[in-house]
């Protein structure tokens, strides 16, 4: 078949037309049946049951039967029905006017969703399975066995991820992939590159789980799909769409160290009309966490914290070829750490306070015609961000600041799926996009006015050509960002082989880039020895570039009702002109002054493994490990003492670290889930102030376990009661070494997030 272009338009606004003629029309065309469970024979109540390649479908009640009623289209359609730890099951049919048919569905268990739709490997839906790039999905059951409040606590259980905290006072959390630090890593809300730098900050500690369905992890470069800043790698939050009507009240309460509380309570609810063309998922959470102060020296290792979230994300189906999404979210956060909490912050010896007001959202229409094979969205997304902040030591009344975040992106795509194309099946897919951000941070105190516009419009193409047994991808990006004289190319080739049904192997190549300017550490200002310290930008700093090299292999296998998983990825990362940190003296206020610059280049090499076994659908074991060196080229001189010996290997990167965990569901009502996260030994810098000078620390290794029991109470049918309860970091295994007082250096903190924690929780749900 012959693409035509020209005729995109003409067709786009006939399939309009036939739609909104045809939305309304009762056509008597319905299909009803039943969904059950291949080992049990029992019926699947609230599976999703969808018409491939339409907005239509509806899901099973609760005794597992569906009826889908009206369906405005006739002939030969294809069914899927799907629930959460099944394998997708697909049924065709024949449908004629004033006709009811029966199609019953039969779902085999698939407890790792090895088949499971993501969007992040080539920027349209597909089957990780297929998927010519890994895509790692933490979802609902890693938050729940790992009793996880939020995005920063949940991330640790995916090889290649570790999420630190780098500050004792304010307690900014950093997702590291592969070894490269946060800044490395593009943090995506539904697709969309909303996460300024500002918001990263401390954005993953702020968003809670009830609000997320999943989140898809792409390592390596990304830049070609998703432009500037994915070196390290993509991170792609999926908001929750509303399937059913639903609503839960839930508190989790945890006791820090056996002395400060951290209550979360979550209100969450769906709400879907008869027709399932319309529908709303609300989310709220109220936070509120009291400072901990492990050494008992009047300073917070942990700081107090209270935040509210309040949003929803919808949708409404236009028609059977259409559908408009929104989401929309609020913030409130204040967070406080140093001393004397309940003095105003210039009153205390060291302070870091900030008070955020977050407001963001997107539209997106996708539009797509009847044969499924023109896919066409427009899209735009916004987020602001106030923040009121004090990064003080000394009682300075001049440290108070504010800074405004404002950023856009907006753009469009559109999707060609040829019958064949040369050799084999392909997808074309081709999109424009344009971002801003627009920053303003003011410390007067600190001479410190920073004004940063960021604008970036740029263009991709790929093409995919796939079957089941290979796929292979081409595309590239090409970028004009306003802080880069030259346009940016970032290429990306990717192919998948799968020579047998249980076995795939993958390579892939691509590049990134990130552009001169400030980013997430750098709007931070740490206390560190009776003084801040400051990170400016070098007046030469030069775009970063990346080059990204990863092969892998991936073995899954079924064998009577139990299934297993093997993946082995290496992966090899080089870097030109890479970011580092200098100290460079300090200002004529007397501030410790640290500078961006560009040092020679570094390399990142390793390798991820990562294995699930489900046993009977009722013990799953889950385990990875990475094994990597980060090294710069050259001998890195973070410190101007003459005494600390530059070195190449990159500060606060473990060479090894990894996560186990284990899920065993009792009789059909009670689980037990143990968990943990190992990080080996790193190199962590140490200012002067608690100690003499400057130093470099090799940390000892971690192991953080927990434990978490629940047991759901069936009150009626349709509404439970679950009771749970456990313990975080079972041995209390923390940095035995803080700094203490107001000389003390608040970045030098490292290992887990937590000391040993006790929680318990409640949640009802209908």
């Amino acid at each position: 078949m012959i693409f035509r272009p020209k005729g995109l338009l003409t067709l786009l606004l006939a399939t309009w037309c036939a739609i909104a003629s045809a939305q309304h029309r009762t056509t008597d065309t319905n299909i009803a049946g039943h969904v059950v469970d291949a080992a049990s024979g029992k019926h699947i109540p609230y599976a999703t049951i969808t018409v491939n390649g339409t907005t239509l479908g509806t899901m099973t009640d609760a005794t597992g039967h569906y009826f889908l009623k009206n369906i405005p289209i006739e002939g030969k359609i294809t069914l899927s029905a799907s629930s959460v730890g099944y394998r997708t099951a697909e049924m065709t049919t024949d449908l004629r006017k004033g006709k009811t048919q029966e199609v019953n569905f039969t779902l085999s268990e698939d407890n790792i969703a090895v088949d499971q739709v993501v969007v992040s490997a080539n920027r349209n839906e597909s089957s990780r399975r297929t998927a010519s790039t890994i895509v790692n999905v933490v979802g609902e059951r890693t938050f729940a066995t790992t009793a996880s409040n939020n995005l920063a606590e949940a991330l640790n259980y995916k090889p290649g991820l570790r999420v630190e905290f780098s500050c004792q006072n304010c307690g900014v959390p950093q997702l590291r992939i592969n070894g490269l630090e946060g800044q490395y890593s593009q943090i995506l809300l539904d697709s969309r590159p909303i996460f300024s730098s500002l918001a990263t900050v401390y954005g993953l500690e702020q968003l809670p789980v009830g609000m997320v369905e999943r989140v898809e992890v792409v390592r390596g470069g990304g830049s070609a799909l998703f432009g500037s800043n994915a070196i390290g790698g993509v991170v792609n939050i999926i908001t929750k769409e509303p399937v059913r009507n639903t609503l839960s009240l839930a508190n989790t309460t945890n006791i820090i160290g056996g002395k400060s509380f951290d209550a979360n309570t979550t209100l969450n609810g769906a709400f879907v009309s008869d027709d399932y063309r319309a529908g709303v998922y609300v989310f709220g959470m109220i936070r509120d966490r009291e400072a901990y102060d492990r050494d008992n020296d009047g300073f917070s290792e942990i700081p107090r914290l209270r935040s509210e979230t309040i949003g929803f994300r919808g949708y409404y189906k236009t028609g059977a070829y259409s559908k408009l999404t929104a989401e929309y979210h609020h913030i409130r956060e204040f967070r406080r750490g140093g001393n004397l909490m309940d003095r105003p912050p210039h009153e205390a010896d060291i302070a870091e306070q900030l008070r955020h007001g977050i407001n963001g959202g997107g539209l997106r229409f996708a539009l797509f015609s009847k044969d499924y094979r023109h896919k066409f969205e427009v899209y735009a997304a916004m987020q602001g961000i106030d923040r009121d902040s004090y990064f003080g030591t000394n009682q300075n009344p001049d440290a108070y600041g504010h800074t405004s975040d404002k950023t856009f992106s907006g753009g469009t795509q559109y999707a060609y799926s040829f019958n064949r194309l040369w050799f084999m099946p392909s997808e074309l897919t081709v999109g424009f996009e344009y971002n801003r951000n627009n920053l303003h941070d003011q410390m007067l105190g600190y001479d410190r006015d920073m004004r940063q516009l960021s604008i970036t419009y740029g263009g991709y193409l790929q093409n995919e050509w796939k079957n089941e047994r290979l796929s292979l991808l081409v595309g590239g990006r090409l970028d004009k960002n306003n802080r880069i004289d030259d346009p940016v190319f970032s290429p990306r080739v990717s192919v998948r082989y799968t020579p047998d049904p249980i076995v795939a192997l993958r390579a892939s190549y691509s590049s990134g880039y990130r552009a001169p300017q400030a980013y997430d550490e750098d709007l931070h200002v740490a206390a560190v020895g009776n003084e801040v310290a400051l990170i400016v930008l070098a007046p030469d700093l030069k775009p970063e570039y990346s080059h990204s090299l990863s092969a892998s292999v991936d073995l899954t296998g079924t064998w009577e009702r139990n299934r297993g998983s093997l993946l082995i990825e290496g992966f090899y990362t080089t870097l030109r002109n890479v970011f580092a940190l200098r100290e460079s003296g300090h200002d004529a206020g007397g501030n410790l002054i640290l500078e961006r610059y560009n040092a020679s280049g570094a390399k990142v090499k390793g390798i991820n493994l990562e294995g699930e076994l489900s046993f009977d659908g009722k013990v799953t074991i889950q385990a990875g490990y990475t094994l990597q060196q980060s090294r710069y080229k050259e001998p890195h001189a973070w410190s101007e003492n003459p005494n600390v010996v530059p070195v190449r290997r990159m500060l606060r990167t473990p060479d090894n670290y990894g996560y186990a965990g284990v899920s065993y569901q009792f009789l059909k009502r009670f689980n037990a889930s143990v968990y943990g996260n190992y990080t080996g030994n790193m190199l962590v810098p140490h200012f002067e102030g608690y100690i003499s000078e400057d130093a470099l620390t090799k940390t000892r290794s971690f192991w953080d376990m927990g434990l978490r029991l629940a047991y759901t109470f069936a009150l009626t049918q349709n509404i439970s009661l679950e009771v749970s309860g456990g313990v975080k970091n079972i041995f209390d295994s923390f940095q035995p070494d803080l700094d203490k007082g107001a000389s003390r250096d608040a970045k030098y903190i490292y290992g887990p997030a937590l000391p040993r924690t006790y929680f318990f929780g409640v949640k009802f749900a209908m």
